[in-house]
């Protein structure tokens, strides 16, 4: 992965905790059942934003060290963890990180893929007690069977500014898209998997929602701004020529746990 692209977040700071879903309650009540862990555990996020997946953690009672490379996402998530005095945040990339402590759980959550593949498995291993666990997870934007029409309209936008979809459209759905995290678990040598799961949602959004949403986005983000400027007007047209000027997004997250060998 690019690290110009991974450093783009920073510039989102504000608005990424808000603009971004929540991950679904279950994937935190599957997170503990098939980890063990308990609000005893020392627990390490890995690229923790402004706290998107922190704060329900910590709201449980867990002690959490969260890692974050941007100065700013790092400074907001301090502010919005003060309230929890177990959980810090170190503004660092987790490769330059030296820690003294050893972890129960080691997670990421949207962010794993941005951790240069050299040296996150072996180094998220060398943090954990013995018998702990690496937990990773996403949020994409899943394409099942009843997708919104919007995204095949709007597509031919892309496509005229040069940043169309790679592959066929639509791509495949939330069931039928390849996952190689498990595999990448075990190919490191370090995890051996202990379980996975696919969650599917929906949301609803106004353009100025699903605008926000886009400027949380590396690519939108680092887009040339007449490209943007272009998209945005488009999907602004688009919405306002439905009555009620929204459109539905789904999602989908997959929970990729190993345990370290």
């Amino acid at each position: 992965m690019s690290r110009d692209l991974r450093a783009t977040f920073d510039r989102a700071a504000a608005t990424y905790q808000d603009a971004r879903p929540d991950y679904p309650a279950e994937l935190y009540a599957d997170l503990l059942d098939v980890t063990g862990v308990t609000p005893s555990a020392h627990l390490l996020e890995v690229g923790c934003g402004p706290g998107k997946a922190t704060l329900p953690l910590a709201r449980m009672g867990f002690r959490i060290t969260a890692v974050e490379l941007g100065a700013a996402l790092a400074a907001e998530a301090r502010r919005r963890l003060a309230g929890f005095s177990g959980v810090s945040v170190i503004t660092s990339s987790f490769e330059d990180w030296e820690p003294r402590d050893r972890f129960d759980l080691v997670y990421a959550a949207t962010a794993w893929k941005w951790v240069d593949p050299e040296v996150k498995y072996a180094k998220a291993a060398s943090l954990l007690t013995p018998g702990g666990h690496l937990a990773v997870w996403n949020a994409d934007h899943a394409m099942p069977s009843d997708f919104d029409p919007f995204f095949t309209e709007i597509q031919k936008t892309y496509d005229e500014i040069g940043e169309g979809h790679d592959g066929p459209w639509p791509g495949p759905t939330p069931e039928e898209q390849d996952d190689p995290m498990a595999a990448e678990f075990d190919a490191s040598g370090h995890f051996t998997v202990v379980g996975t799961k696919l969650y599917v949602w929906a949301l609803r959004y106004t353009a100025d929602e699903y605008l926000a949403l886009l400027d949380t986005f590396s690519g939108h983000i680092a887009m040339e701004p007449d490209k943007r400027e272009h998209l945005y007007r488009q999907i602004r047209r688009l919405l306002a020529a439905r009555p009620d000027g929204r459109l539905t997004r789904h999602w989908s997250a997959v929970l990729t746990v190993g345990r370290r060998l």
